[in-house]
């Protein structure tokens, strides 16, 4: 017995050695592989026992498919890496080499998980207690920067604004540029989602003032994204609420437009999105229609779940618009169940009601108005209130629709109410044009103009939009 024991361990010892001898041989005969296959050389360091070199070399696999966009590869890279690292002593050299594998995970996993996954939000956390255990680096401030966006995505909307406040007055403190360009599109982005548009404006345009491509490249890496065109993407829903419907889409063109010309995919995937998003609103089917397929495209190829599912959704509006409510219905109703399972609650206001609206395109008022009341409850458990507007105008619509006159006038100027609040203009026209077709109907015409025309009277773009096509057509009928 000690006899194969003994022979086990030469065996053991003999072949270590041989797999180092051939990760020297690769190196000196071609090491340009180094460079090229490094993931080469860490299976055989492995297999070696040469812990250190391994991990290193699995480092420089995982960021090279990260730099390829092959974000699933890079995902497993780093996860070996991590492997090998919890192998040597734990002194200050491995926590940075942790921290900058755990950081290269976050961003993969981000994109192959999602956002709000709990993966996710565990490499990002387990990242948050190193950084803070070697003293809050800052070359690391894209621990926080992730911290917020996973709770965002969440719909822990109070968690994800503190941290972005947090990592602001840090990064002013230490007067770090990257970091303001990581704080400001945080807060931004979380002031946006919860209905606070005009503030959500400043920290965006504030990004896209701030953002260097040279200077800031490095976040690229960091992050996944190219952040000035997430900014831009983000602020034209923004500039649509407060009421510059052209800006709005001339942002979201340009947005998508430069994640094009960057030819980088999760940048383009994340502006295609928020393009869709801002489609559904203003009512261009065929637009959202060839935006959908182009981002199904996108998303299926690289393997983002969650951007399928929010694709699925798109394409499901698009059906039901265009006369197929069955099948709209059930793309609506798959792509939402999938966007959920990756973790992600915001935004899901907005699905519901595009599934209310289906229903209520279907004839299925009472389904409608309970899936508007789920909205409202979402909306009151997150906090997500850049909608809350729209869904009182809409169930004011379903309540009309009821014959329930004095429940939908209330919900209307509800409606109006929260938008003056937002200064959401272009949902203030909505609401008002709402109650002023009530108005019409019950013989208050006088009372009618009166409720809609300041309103439209502040616009001074938009005009070939559907919603300023009607609101003139309607003060037009009323004069």
């Amino acid at each position: 017995m000690v006899r194969e024991a003994a022979y086990g361990t030469l065996l053991r010892r003999a072949r270590q050695q041989l797999h180092a001898q051939v990760a020297d041989t690769l190196e000196a005969q071609s090491p340009e592989l180094m460079d090229t296959q490094p993931e080469l050389f860490a299976q055989h360091y492995a297999e070696a026992g040469l812990v250190e070199k391994s991990a290193i070399c699995w480092g420089k696999a995982g960021h090279r498919s990260a730099a390829r966009l092959a974000m699933a590869e890079a995902a497993a890279q780093f996860q070996k890496g991590l492997v090998q690292l919890a192998l040597l002593p734990d002194n200050p050299e491995r926590q940075h080499l942790e921290l900058v594998f755990l950081t290269g995970l976050g961003a993969a996993l981000q994109s192959i998980k999602g956002y709000g996954a709990l993966e996710t939000g565990e490499v990002f956390a387990r990242a948050r207690k190193l950084w803070e255990q070697l003293g809050f680096p800052s070359g690391f401030l894209q621990i926080p920067y992730g911290q917020s966006r996973h709770h965002m995505a969440r719909g822990e909307l109070d968690r994800a604004q503190g941290l972005a406040e947090d990592l602001l007055h840090l990064s002013l403190r230490r007067d770090d540029s990257a970091g303001l360009v990581l704080s400001h599109l945080a807060s931004g982005r979380n002031r946006f989602i919860g209905g606070r548009f005009a503030p959500a404006r400043s920290h965006l345009e504030e990004v896209i003032v701030l953002y260097d491509p040279i200077t800031h490249y490095s976040l690229v890496d960091q992050t996944g994204s190219h952040l000035h065109v997430i900014a831009q993407a983000h602020l034209d829903i923004v500039l649509f609420a407060l009421g510059f419907p052209d800006k709005a889409m001339a942002q979201s063109r340009a947005a998508i437009a430069e994640a094009r010309r960057l030819a980088h995919i999760p940048s383009l995937a994340a502006s295609l999105t928020l393009g869709n998003i801002l489609l559904s609103l203003v009512g261009d089917v065929g637009a959202l229609d060839e935006r959908a397929s182009q981002l199904v495209a996108v998303a299926t190829e690289q393997g983002f779940p969650f951007r399928c599912a929010m694709a699925t959704i798109s394409r499901g509006w698009v059906k039901v618009r265009n006369g197929d409510a069955a099948e709209g219905m059930l793309l609506l109703r798959s792509g939402l169940a999938a966007y959920r399972a990756t973790g992600a609650e915001v935004w899901v206001p907005h699905f519901v009601a595009l599934l209310a609206g289906a229903c209520e395109i279907a004839g299925q008022i009472e389904e409608s108005l309970t899936l508007l009341d789920e909205a409202f409850q979402i909306v009151e458990r997150t906090g997500e209130r850049w909608f809350e507007a729209e869904l009182h105008r809409r169930k004011g619509q379903l309540l009309l629709k009821q014959e329930h006159a004095d429940a939908a006038e209330s919900r209307y100027r509800k409606a109006i109410t929260i938008a003056v609040e937002q200064e959401a203009k272009l949902w203030e026209l909505r609401a008002a044009g709402s109650l002023a077709r009530l108005r019409r109907a019950q013989g208050r015409r006088a009372e009618a103009r009166n409720l809609l025309a300041p309103v439209y009277s502040w616009f001074t773009e938009g005009f070939d939009t559907q919603d300023l096509k009607e609101a003139k057509a309607l003060l037009d009928e009323l004069a």
